[in-house]
């Protein structure tokens, strides 16, 4: 099937922008797929994609994965700490997603569970608002990790934003809110690294053909990832991080009501 270049486009910035504002992309794939009838180019693209918004974190934070693998591969005690709250962080939703895929896998088929996950998402959005600010510095540690972590098991529910619950989690935990949005997108290159292997390893249809759409999806995901990332971290330096909840909350409540008439 040959993608038109302003499909690709679309597809693209749909899945920079959503992959990283606290909306959930999951969410608003299942919703496409059932009201829009949209169906997926195939497990090739979504690779594709899943590398674009890999490199969009990268781009936006190489200073520090820079110095995580730099510290790594000479032995540093920091980088390792750092690369060990990784490791924790990323346990609990692996091992989730492992025991209860079954589980999980039913939500994408009800759309009032859909439509749920969306509220859950706004409420978690909208509590950021009662945070006490902790200092901008103030680090991830062990126990906030393990939070995140936690959290991070949510976010295999549609509807619920990954870095929505991590980084609420986070501000909660009274880390800073620079400290917050880095960890929790470099957690989502551990999470989208993962998916994009698993999606590898289904590859049946054969070698992508590079035509001018993909290309469009792939410039398109790698640029509105980068905008969303650098919007998410301003929103939250200036406290606006609950801004996100009343559009969860429609896009939630109108689900409902779509499923209950439909």
């Amino acid at each position: 099937m040959i993608l038109p270049w302003w499909q690709g486009l679309i597809l693209g910035t749909v899945q920079g922008l959503s992959e990283f504002l606290p909306i959930s992309s999951s969410g608003h794939l299942v919703l496409a797929q059932w009201l829009l009838g949209y169906q997926s180019p195939g497990v090739s693209f979504e690779v594709l994609l899943h590398l674009a918004t890999l490199l969009s974190v990268l781009l936006v934070y190489w200073r520090c994965v820079a110095w995580l693998v730099r510290g790594i591969t000479h032995g540093q005690r920091d980088a390792w700490h750092f690369a060990g709250l990784l490791v924790v962080a990323s346990i609990p939703a692996a091992v989730a997603g492992l025991l209860f895929r079954d589980v999980f896998e039913a939500q994408f088929d009800s759309p009032v569970a859909v439509g749920i996950d969306f509220l859950i998402t706004a409420l978690i959005l909208w509590s950021t608002r009662w945070v006490v600010k902790a200092d901008s510095e103030s680090p991830v540690r062990w126990p906030s990790a393990v939070a995140m972590g936690v959290a991070q098991v949510l976010a295999i529910l549609p509807g619920v934003s990954r870095s929505g619950t991590t980084i609420a989690t986070a501000l909660w935990c009274r880390v800073g809110a620079r400290a917050a949005a880095e960890f929790s997108f470099l957690m989502a290159v551990v999470v989208i690294a993962g998916t994009g292997l698993l999606e590898a390893m289904h590859l049946a249809e054969g070698p992508l053909v590079f035509e001018w759409g993909v290309i469009w999806a792939f410039l398109a995901a790698l640029v509105s990832g980068v905008f969303a990332i650098r919007l998410l971290v301003m929103l939250l330096r200036r406290g606006r991080f609950h801004l996100f909840a009343p559009y969860c909350a429609v896009v939630g409540s109108l689900t409902l009501v779509w499923a209950v008439w439909r």
